[in-house]
């Protein structure tokens, strides 16, 4: 067994087909599936399943995914720690943000970064905790921001920033006419009207859990994954949506934001890394050197 099967098998799992990882590799589809197949007869056992709509890893070809990635983490590893010797930290950061206040944070600690460290590059992926956890998970990303909850297992987080949530009414809406609730409002207002949620799976019954003690039940009608999406459809006066307070960065006359008080709720965002994978060494100087600023909460980084 090479080097070049375990890159190869690893790129046919993350492109889902061995013509795209062939077309990722730059090679032919026919020598691709050879080394794959050489691969298979030395292990002894088949790796994937080939299936109409993609391909599926084999029980051994999951076992050998757990090993396959750790060996290529280790020689990136290494290659990486000998040019550093030379030439002072280098490599790829992937990284990976949600929404909100996450893409700003992360724009500080890489102009920071940057500075002492000039010659890494950067890949930033965005989307939902749920796919964002996936990929730190799966080792797609080494570190990344979500918002709380999440579930902690397999995870190291560390809180980064805290924020309210608020309400985005259309500024012709009765409740962004009151004047005597200024630039705030209870929850128990907005239970009588339509609301636009984000889409995350776990956020529906946290914001339920807001309205139960108060004998409520919020009408939810729409989740939506974007903020900058809900933030439209409240400009046209379709309902109200409920985001954390950096969506006021969208904010025009179209939109009255009021934070959300009578229980006052917080979204908290949270820097995660694997706890079951050894991050690169670049990867690693970046998580301390945030750890290390001791980021506050309510405080950007």
């Amino acid at each position: 067994m090479e080097l070049r099967h375990i890159r190869y098998f690893l790129t046919v799992v993350e492109e889902g087909s061995f013509t795209k990882a062939a077309e990722k590799l730059c090679i032919a589809q026919p020598p691709l599936s050879r080394q794959i197949k050489d691969l298979e007869e030395e292990l002894g056992s088949p790796l994937f399943i080939r299936r109409s709509r993609g391909l599926a890893l084999t029980e051994s070809g999951e076992r050998f995914l757990q090993y396959a990635q750790r060996i290529r983490q280790l020689a990136d590893k290494s290659v990486e720690e000998i040019k550093d010797m030379n030439e002072g930290l280098t490599g790829t950061l992937y990284l990976a943000t949600i929404e909100g206040i996450a893409p700003a944070l992360f724009a500080g600690w890489i102009s920071k970064f940057k500075k002492l460290y000039p010659n890494v590059e950067y890949e930033l992926w965005n989307g939902n905790t749920d796919d964002v956890v996936k990929r730190v998970q799966s080792g797609l990303s080494d570190v990344a921001v979500i918002t709380a909850p999440y579930d902690e297992e397999g995870l190291d987080g560390y809180e980064v920033y805290e924020e309210p949530w608020v309400a985005m009414i259309p500024s012709d809406h009765p409740l962004a006419q009151k004047k005597d609730m200024d630039d705030s409002i209870e929850l128990k207002e907005l239970a009588p009207f339509e609301l636009i949620i984000p889409s995350r799976q776990s956020r529906r019954a946290e914001i339920e859990n807001w309205f139960a003690p108060l004998g409520l039940e919020p009408k939810i009608f729409c989740k939506i994954a974007h903020m900058l999406n809900a933030y439209e459809l409240t400009a046209k006066g379709v309902g109200i949506a409920i985001y954390p307070a950096s969506v006021c960065n969208y904010v025009s006359d179209d939109v009255v934001i009021k934070k959300i008080t009578a229980p006052s709720v917080t979204a908290r965002y949270i820097l995660v890394k694997s706890a079951e994978r050894e991050l690169s060494l670049v990867a690693d100087e970046f998580w301390n050197s945030i750890v290390a600023e001791g980021t506050r909460k309510g405080k950007r980084g």
